[in-house]
């Protein structure tokens, strides 16, 4: 396809130039003014009638993987379109050539590690919708823990959603550690333990989580609008330059602020202290108590 970007003046006829594939032509006159040698474009063309696919790049390496989806899989079945059925003899011995495959590719201790880890941390960032950007870097760093051998006495699966959430407080992903445990194979002690280790190993560039970064999904889950959001900000703002945050769960506190700034309008929907408190799973008297330190600025 003809890209649209244009250039303005033909040498020869003052015409409008415009790029096609690595050429610049002259709509007018049709003079190639300049030409790109380098073809940037695939190397290949698929077209959906063709019987055989002639692609050869493969997979995108990723981080996720131990191997980063270099090695080759033995499928399952036979090929989309296909008409050759596997007797039963030859499907055991495909079987047969598969698990021993398998097992080839993970050559050391270490390497089955990996495979149980980065499998946990994929299962943990799609049940929690973090996107893959946070997968890689969550393996990447489970791997760099491994390298300094902090593995040893501690459990796999802590490290596994240790690394997951570490990741989503260096990149500021509002996620607690309640809800990484309710999903994870580790309980909070675990978590704990191997977070505290690659925290002090490794240094971990994170900081105290900033409230507001709750504010938009709560406000989501409890069905309130834009403007009672943007208040809460105005209350969380109050509240940290009042110093009234530190120590404080930002869960809470952001539910608390929701929950402030719902009431006080007649045309804003209400929330009920359970409610905010629900949501951000801590106590109702934390929501009274960050609401009357509110109401004391």
């Amino acid at each position: 396809m003809a890209d649209t970007d244009t250039y303005p003046g033909c040498p020869e006829c003052d015409g409008r130039l415009r790029k096609e594939g690595a050429e610049i032509i002259c709509e007018e006159c049709g003079l190639i003014s300049a030409e790109d040698e380098i073809d940037r474009g695939p190397e290949w063309r698929s077209f959906e009638d063709d019987e055989s696919d002639p692609r050869r790049t493969g997979a995108p390496l990723t981080r996720s993987r131990h191997d980063r989806g270099l090695s080759t899989e033995i499928g399952y079945g036979s090929h989309a379109g296909s008409s050759t059925r596997l007797t039963g003899r030859k499907r055991r011995q495909i079987a047969r050539l598969r698990r021993e495959h398998n097992r080839a590719r993970i050559a050391s201790k270490a390497d089955r590690n990996q495979v149980y880890g980065f499998a946990e941390i994929r299962r943990l960032t799609a049940l929690l919708s973090l996107p893959d950007s946070v997968r890689e870097q969550a393996c990447a760093l489970f791997e760099s823990a491994q390298s300094e051998g902090l593995f040893q006495g501690r459990s796999l699966e802590g490290f596994a959603a240790a690394a997951v959430y570490a990741i989503c407080r260096i990149r500021s992903v509002a996620r607690t550690t309640d809800e990484i445990v309710a999903v994870a194979r580790a309980d909070d002690a675990e978590l704990s333990a191997a977070y505290d280790a690659m925290n002090r190993q490794l240094g971990l560039e994170t900081g105290p989580i900033d409230p507001t970064q709750y504010l938009p999904r709560f406000a989501s889950e409890l069905e309130l609008g834009t403007a009672v959001e943007r208040r809460a900000r105005e209350h969380v703002a109050a509240l940290l330059e009042a110093g009234q945050i530190g120590g404080r769960n930002p869960g809470g506190v952001a539910a608390a602020c929701l929950y402030r700034a719902a009431g006080e309008r007649d045309e804003w929907p209400s929330i009920t202290q359970t409610a905010a408190a629900e949501i951000a799973d801590v106590a109702a008297v934390t929501i009274r108590a960050t609401v009357t330190n509110i109401n004391e600025l």
